[in-house]
């Protein structure tokens, strides 16, 4: 698999916000952003056995400097998933650090409300990525 080049100045807190439909692309995604250097933050590594789901997503959620959120014909507005984006794009309009990252996955496209955002293309597969843009 090649890698993403999604170029980010210095190591970066990234959270993953995925449909469980979604999980084997995700899981390659967030390895990708790790090998490149990266703090990352997915579900399916993070919430452990026991684990409060709505604590460990806070905590990964509040340490986040870029949320990535993959789109897919799943779709991206149900409840888990609507909820992490959401609050990411209710922090960065209050002025917090934090930026929104669409990866396009097979069927997908961005909410409305991210349309104006550059995204990333992985509709083809992963490893052949559209988007070698400076973040």
């Amino acid at each position: 698999m090649q890698t993403v080049h999604v170029t980010i100045e210095s190591m970066a807190n990234v959270f993953v916000s995925h449909r469980s439909s979604d999980v084997a692309t995700a899981v390659k995604l967030a390895e990708e952003i790790r090998n490149a250097g990266h703090n990352v933050w997915l579900d399916e590594w993070e919430i452990n056995l026991g684990d409060s789901i709505i604590d460990r997503m806070n905590q990964g959620l509040t340490g986040a400097t870029f949320l990535v959120i993959c789109c897919s014909s799943a779709g991206v507005v149900v409840p888990w998933m609507g909820r992490e984006w959401m609050s990411a794009l209710a922090r960065q309009l209050n002025g917090k650090n934090i930026r929104l990252l669409p990866v396009l996955l097979e069927g997908g496209a961005p909410p409305a409300i991210l349309e104006d955002i550059k995204y990333a293309d992985l509709r083809k597969e992963i490893g052949r990525a559209s988007c070698r843009e400076r973040v």
